[in-house]
């Protein structure tokens, strides 16, 4: 019995509990209108505005590189000189370096985490994808500091953490030397970021390489030393420095890379640099640098001999280059406002005529376009590299696919698919190599919004141009997929489903709607401006971008944000109800009222006493109550078109504010002139509604409702 009485007890103290739980859940504020509370606290670093505080840091990093290209064994070998400036107000007691390369090696957490399932059949391609034989990794023979003398180090995976002989304090630099070698990956085969391809036909490889060497990481106000390891998915983020790299090839190959050339005299023949100055001064199309006979001829060649390119960069966060025996190069000037930069394109010819006829005039297209919506682009040169099935960015320099068939035809799939690739790798040189956001922890800051103006330059490169993503329209399949494979933009790179949807399409239709349907093209263009002009050649936050966007518009969209960025909620309006009324004039007589057949028909003394709004009003032949209802629980706005009896229409925009104090549901009522017989909403498929079947209504009645004043004559 006691027992007993003890059990009820604690019953009843747990709902009493779970009441008041549940209550004091229900007294805490969950509008979707409310700020939000992820965003870190505004400081002297990062302003309430999105700007760069007062005391705003960051570190920088400077190279001297120096390797050696073996065609024959496929292999890198080299070593660099780093300058590193702690510019901080922080004392580092060691340094940690990427090696990012390591996640080709054999027991590598890449490697290890990789997963798969059986199937019935499966090719032994897929197998050796999935199980490779590829050994890569840094091999790294020498760490020591200026005077020569071994440092300390310990490698971790991909990042290698250098203990410091001193504390290196605020304003000092630090100079260390590293070498190492590595085998370069048969991308094709095994996948990566960069690798060779090999053609079997003239027994030659064409090179695209990059994370080449031991790099810097990011060490800031936000996070400290950035030391996420490099699983493959999440990509760079690197500090700010200058390059001087020199890069030994055979004698045959042509290279481009990031920065300037400087030693074209040595590595060119007189007539190659005469074409070169030439290319300087042509603005209306390429002209060859490397002619395709010259790059027959170098297909045959096998020197034994070896050229050393040497290139300058400054202020990139990173470095990259390609070679091959192969290359075709041309290139042209391209005028912008206060910079004249080269675009320039290296290919085989596997790639024409595509790549002859396309690709420097759409290099030249996105500087024009980009620079139109940021800055200026800043750099000498930007180029764009052939290799098969590609798309990877670095500064000035980018590897894009998209290769015609063997016999020179193409379909237009491939014609768009490497137009659209080269805009967009190009369009990287923005986001993320200058405007440098953290690539490993959020992917959308750079490809959801290079996507986005890559989306605007492909409309301006041709009409109707048939972009995969941007238009609301193109997320709707994705925003309704099954929940399970949903995770909001604001998910850490490795952690991310359904990839290029999430990180690439979402951020880009949801710019895409703010500055079509919610903000306008004037507003958005000069917000985006701001944000892409505070943070050029510094590390922003995604509070800075939200709140610069604020800031720049002068509005609240924390509604936005938050439904948009921070869910997987989806729009789903439901056009509940619609009910058209017929006024009725009634005109009170003491304590009745009698109908009167039209509002000439009010007494003068009555209708002397209305304003004009109120007469106008008495006057209106037709009110129209809209329910709406929220399904999907996204805040989006309405947008309500109404169709009239003698066929025109009539568009009403209502604001994301329409949802205050009832976010699931509203009615609304609108004076009309004219007779309704059709109501829509997204008329023209803006806001990503997921199911459009419940959008639309045929009015085909109509109600009676009864309309009077005070202002009779007793008054």
């Amino acid at each position: 019995m006691m027992k007993r009485k003890q059990v009820i007890i604690l019953w009843l103290i747990i709902n009493f509990l779970s009441a008041n739980y549940t209550n004091a859940q229900e007294r805490v504020n969950t509008s979707k209108f409310r700020r939000i509370e992820e965003w870190n606290t505004p400081n002297a670093y990062r302003t309430a505005s999105g700007a760069p505080g007062f005391k705003y840091f960051q570190q920088r990093a400077d190279y001297k590189i120096s390797i050696v290209l073996d065609d024959k064994t496929q292999s890198i070998a080299g070593e660099e000189e780093i300058t590193y400036h702690n510019l901080s107000p922080d004392v580092l007691t060691h340094l940690w370096i990427q090696l990012d390369q390591n996640i080709s090696r054999e027991n590598s957490t890449a490697r290890l985490i990789s997963k798969m399932r059986m199937k019935d059949t499966i090719s032994v391609e897929e197998m050796s994808y999935y199980f490779p034989d590829f050994k890569g990794g840094f091999t790294i023979s020498e760490v020591v500091d200026k005077s020569g003398s071994n440092e300390k180090y310990f490698v971790n995976g991909t990042m290698m953490r250098l203990d410091l002989k001193r504390p290196l304090k605020p304003g000092k630099k630090y100079t260390f030397k590293i070498k190492w070698s590595y085998s370069i990956n048969d991308r094709l085969k095994y996948g990566g970021r960069s690798g060779y391809e090999y053609f079997p036909a003239d027994d030659n490889y064409l090179y695209t390489i990059a994370q080449f060497f031991p790099r810097m990481a990011v060490y800031n106000d936000d996070r400290g030393w950035q030391t996420q390891q490099f699983l493959g998915q999440g990509e760079f983020t690197l500090p700010f420095g200058d390059f001087d790299v020199r890069i030994t090839v055979p004698a045959d190959f042509v290279v481009g890379a990031t920065g300037e050339l400087q030693n074209a005299s040595q590595v060119l023949t007189k007539e190659q640099l005469k074409r070169f100055s030439e290319a300087k001064r042509t603005f209306d199309k390429p002209v060859f640098i490397v002619t395709p006979k010259e790059a027959l001829e170098n297909e045959k060649s096998r020197s034994t001999s070896t050229k050393t390119w040497h290139f300058r960069a400054k202020n990139v966060r990173d470095f990259a280059f390609a070679a091959s025996r192969k290359f075709i190069w041309d290139a042209m000037a391209v005028k912008l406002g206060s910079t004249t930069p080269l675009a320039m394109s290296f290919y085989p010819k596997e790639g024409n005529p595509l790549w002859e006829e396309y690709s420097t005039r759409v290099v030249a297209h996105t500087l024009k376009v980009y620079s139109k919506y940021t800055f200026d682009y800043p750099y000498p040169v930007a180029i764009s590299v052939h290799t098969d099935r590609i798309g990877m960015e670095y500064p000035m320099i980018c590897f894009n696919g998209g290769r015609p068939r063997p016999d020179g035809t193409y379909s237009k799939a491939t014609k768009y698919g490497m137009i659209s690739v080269i805009i967009h790798e190009v369009g990287h040189n923005w986001f993320p190599m200058i405007v440098n956001s953290d690539e490993r922890q959020w992917t959308w800051m750079d490809e959801g919004l290079n996507t986005y103006l890559q989306y605007l330059a492909e409309q301006e490169w041709e009409e109707n141009y048939p972009s995969r993503r941007g238009a609301a329209r193109n997320i709707v399949d994705y925003m309704k997929s099954d929940p399970s494979t949903l995770v909001p933009i604001m998910t850490q790179s490795e952690s991310i489903l359904q990839f290029g949807n999430n990180a690439y399409g979402k951020p880009a239709t949801g710019l895409n709607i703010l500055r079509e349907t919610i903000l306008g093209r004037e507003l958005f263009d000069h917000a985006f401006r701001q944000y892409a002009n505070r943070w050029k050649f510094k590390h922003p936050t995604p509070e800075d971008f939200f709140r610069t966007i604020e800031d720049a518009v002068g509005q609240d969209l924390a509604w936005f944000w938050r439904g948009w960025f921070y869910t997987t909620d989806a729009c789903d309006q439901n056009l509940k109800s619609v009910k058209l009324y017929v006024p009725q004039i009634v005109h009170r007589k003491e304590n009745a009222f009698e109908k009167i057949e039209s509002f000439e028909n009010l007494p003068d003394e009555v209708k002397n006493r209305l304003s004009q709004n109120e007469k106008d009003l008495m006057q209106t032949p037709y009110f129209l109550e809209i329910s709406v209802e929220n399904k999907g629980g996204l805040i989006m706005p309405v947008i309500v078109k109404f169709t009239f009896e003698d066929n025109t229409s009539h568009i009403v925009r209502l604001p994301a504010e329409v949802w205050l104090k009832n976010e699931k549901e509203f009615s609304k009522v609108f004076p009309l002139d004219k007779k309704p017989v059709h109501v829509i909403l997204d008329p023209d498929l803006e806001t990503a509604d997921i199911d459009i079947s419940n959008n639309q209504v045929d009015i085909s009645r109509s109600n009676t409702f009864y309309i009077f004043t005070f202002k009779n004559q007793a008054q």
